[in-house]
Order: C-alpha cells, then structure tokens, then sequence
C-alpha cells in the first residue's frame, strides 16, 4: 500500500489549507483512513479518520468544529480540510490506512495503522 499525501504549507492564521491522500496498491475496498501530525519532541496525535464501508468519521476534541475529513472513493483519495487555523496546527501530517472494514466506527489511534504517508509539513503564521 502507498499512501501520498499532499497539500501542505504556509498559512496565516486565520487561514485554510486542505491536504490530500492518495491510497494505492490494495485490493479490498473495505478500509479505513486517518490523519495524524507531530510536532518534534511531541507524541503523534490521531485528529481525524473515515471509513470507506459506510463513510463514518471521528474527530479529535483539537480539530472538531475546523477540519473536515472526506473521501472519493472513485480517486482512492481522503481529504483534509483545514480552516480556522491557529499557530498550534503547525506541524507534519501524516495520512495512514488500515486495510479492515469498519462499521460505525474508525480508529484514531495510530496503533491500529500499519501503512503511513511520508508527511506533509503545515506551518501557521501568527
């Protein structure tokens, strides 16, 4: 499975970006997709993830209200968008796929992720 993520950048606070990841070299089309980041020094935080059986999300308490994930299927493709963006936001982000099916649910721990992005850095000015 690779996993490419794109979009990152600079932004003001204020501000809106919106990253993308592009899943390929599966078979299921049963899956789910999150979006981590890190900061150095700091644990990887789980902020959102979606599943590809039932479009099910979860949002972590930090990004709930201002990022919205979403998927194309047709593109194998999962969406971040991110607004109301403030300096903490900074950091890289990581798309990861975990080859399962979930219903009703989707995991935002990055334990239960096996395939990772290489990351994209998202840098807010104050």
């Amino acid at each position: 499975v690779q996993l490419v993520e794109s979009g990152g950048g600079l932004v003001q606070a204020g501000g809106s970006l919106r990253l993308s990841c592009e899943a390929s070299g599966f078979i299921s089309d049963d899956y789910a997709i999150g979006w981590f980041r890190q900061v150095p020094g700091k644990e990887r935080e789980g902020l959102s993830c979606i599943s590809s059986k039932d479009g099910t999300k979860y949002y972590s308490d930090s990004v709930r209200g201002r990022f919205t994930i979403s998927r194309d299927n047709t593109k194998n493709s999962v969406y971040l968008e991110m607004n109301k963006m403030n300096p903490e936001d900074t950091a890289v982000y990581y798309c990861a796929f975990d080859p399962a099916t979930w219903i009703r649910t989707c995991p935002l721990s990055d334990l239960v992720y096996n395939y990772w992005g290489q990351g994209t850095q998202v840098t807010v000015s104050s």
